[in-house]
């Protein structure tokens, strides 16, 4: 018989590579905006909390704040540091506004997380409270990252478009909710069940809006590409003509 730990180890390691991917989710939206040149409607709300999300939940899986949560700070770790290079990029194609906005965000964030470690590891002297004053603030942390989508599904409902809210990504968000949700009910980790298990059910709603307006999204983009070919079209029927008179006119000076 399969002990709990085991168990418990299987699915953090099955956690992890869902969690990757998730991580890895935004990628086709970043090819995109790299492309278009501009971050054009996306918001990077996504981005900044999943950035302060990662590092107070690797703070909380160190031995020295949680022992035996390898497999939290570590995928954590990755979290950060692939986040820290969607902020990046995002903020290279961002207008001034914007790229202000994301600055300050991100200094705010670092500061939190700087001020949070200094304080736990010099205040809190036991593992159990260590655990508890990081894990009520991970879980805060984690519930603005689920959250955050929020403004996306917003839009989705009002423009009728799942266009700026990638499937990957809402996929991805639900099947790391689920597979964490069930990780920390293996062995009782409140701090782990709560924001995970809102996870799966933010997750699940964006899935359903994707399936609800996939169709509409379709003739929206059909719509716009027909626009831009017929835009396209008059402009190359008017150019010819433009040519073709001032040919005739320079014919007639000569003449």
């Amino acid at each position: 018989m399969v002990s709990a730990d085991a168990a418990r180890t299987v699915v953090g390691i099955i956690g992890n590579i869902i969690s990757f991917f998730l991580f890895l989710a935004p990628v086709p939206t970043f090819v995109r905006i790299w492309k278009k040149g501009s971050v054009e409607q996306y918001s990077s709300l996504p981005y900044l909390a999943t950035l302060i999300n990662c590092m107070v939940w690797t703070l909380y899986g160190l031995p020295i704040v949680h022992p035996d949560s390898t497999l939290v700070w570590t995928i954590n770790g990755w979290g950060t540091i692939i986040e820290v290079v969607y902020i990046i990029l995002f903020l290279i194609f961002s207008d001034k506004k914007k790229r202000l906005i994301v600055v300050l965000v991100v200094a705010v964030e670092i500061i939190f997380i700087g001020v949070l470690t200094l304080l736990v590891l010099t205040l809190a002297h036991t593992h159990t409270k260590r655990s508890l004053i990081v894990g009520i603030i991970s879980i805060a942390c984690s519930i603005m990252m689920y959250a955050a989508p929020l403004t996306v599904m917003k839009m989705v409902t009002t423009t009728k478009s799942v266009e700026y809210m990638p499937f990957f990504l809402s996929f991805a968000s639900f099947a790391n909710g689920l597979a964490w949700t069930a990780y920390a009910l293996i062995r009782f980790d409140l701090f782990i069940t709560i924001p995970n298990g809102l996870g799966t059910v933010f997750g699940l709603a964006q899935l359903i809006l994707y399936a609800t307006y996939y169709k509409s999204t379709q003739r929206q983009i059909a719509e716009r590409k027909g626009r831009e070919v017929n835009l396209s079209a008059v402009t190359i029927d008017h150019n010819p003509k433009k040519i073709s008179g001032r040919r005739s006119t320079t014919q007639n000076g000569h003449a």
